[in-house]
């Protein structure tokens, strides 16, 4: 079977034209992945799938066959993808966030690419966060980053074709659904609201355990803790949703916060930022209630408020 298939279910017309099932999702990436579809029809998918809306089946089937199709990657506590792109939000907090968790036991694996914004790729040295090369083991309490373009070359290719076709497709989706960890956790940020639950209903089809979906500032796993921010995803195998209420007085957008203050000195105590610390507080209180503490808010504070002691070498 070719690609052109896949194309021809989609493309049909109104009143013949129909979604893809999970298997034919699964066949279609696979295909794709190969490098030896004709590149006219793998335009032409992406862009249907984007014009028509994916299904979590669809999701889920591009996902699990990207996921086959990639290279054996440490395994990690919680899954930690940072995908958006083309907007800038300001300093990555979320990256101290994610160091943060670390610091409770847990192994953390993030993994990305972010296009033309390179803040991400900037922040990691001073986070903290090495740049993984490989299958490396992280041990509780460990920390990485695995860059997409690295572990899975043939997915990055079809998300670099954004450039391209001048608008996103589903591949953005599915690298925020790859795990390469195979994480029992993840949480996951989108800059478009509706696509929370279609990750979160993505996620049960695969058997995920435990997931969290934000609004995120940018797009990425970043809580605004002026706001009240609404997740959905899993807990414990089950779908779920619910509320972080906002625990700062913060009306600013994300985007509109001063950006004079450096990670790496707010981290070490150099330097002090009230909004900065507490967009990392709450972001991190999003990680720890998705990996099932009990009281993630006071952890995180906590775990904020003794990180100077456990500084790494």
């Amino acid at each position: 079977m070719t690609l052109a298939t896949h194309v021809r279910t989609l493309g049909r017309g109104p009143g013949r034209s129909r979604s893809l099932t999970r298997e034919e999702a699964a066949e279609a990436m696979a295909l794709m992945l190969t490098g030896e579809a004709a590149p006219e029809a793998v335009g032409a998918l992406l862009m249907l799938l984007r014009m028509k809306g994916e299904t979590a089946e669809e999701i889920a089937g591009l996902a699990e066959a990207a996921q086959a199709a990639m290279p054996a990657a440490p395994r990690a506590d919680l899954d930690w993808p940072s995908y958006a792109a083309g907007r800038t939000r300001g300093l990555p907090w979320f990256l101290l966030s994610a160091r943060l968790v670390s610091m409770a036991g847990h192994s953390v694996l993030l993994h990305g690419w972010n296009g033309s914004d390179g803040a991400v790729r900037a922040g990691l040295a001073a986070a903290g966060i090495p740049v993984l090369g490989g299958a490396e083991t992280l041990p509780p309490g460990a920390i990485g980053y695995l860059p997409l373009e690295q572990a899975h070359p043939a997915l990055f290719s079809l998300l670099n074709l954004r450039g391209v076709l001048g608008l996103r497709s589903c591949v953005n989706t599915v690298c925020r659904m790859l795990n390469p960890g195979r994480a029992p956790a993840s949480v996951q940020g989108v800059f478009h609201p509706s696509y929370r639950l279609l990750q979160a209903d993505a996620a049960a089809l695969l058997g995920w355990r435990s997931l969290s979906v934000i609004k995120g500032g940018g797009g990425e796993v970043e809580r605004h803790p002026g706001k009240d921010v609404e997740w959905f995803g899993l807990r414990d195998g089950q779908p779920g949703q619910g509320v972080y209420p906002a625990h700062a007085q913060l009306q600013h957008r994300l985007s509109e916060l001063p950006g004079a203050v450096g990670l790496a000195e707010v981290w070490s105590g150099e330097a002090t930022d009230p909004l900065a610390e507490a967009i990392v507080i709450a972001t991190a209180a999003v990680a720890l209630d998705t990996l099932g503490h009990a009281h993630p808010e006071a952890l995180s504070r906590a775990l904020w408020a003794t990180r100077r002691t456990q500084l790494a070498a």
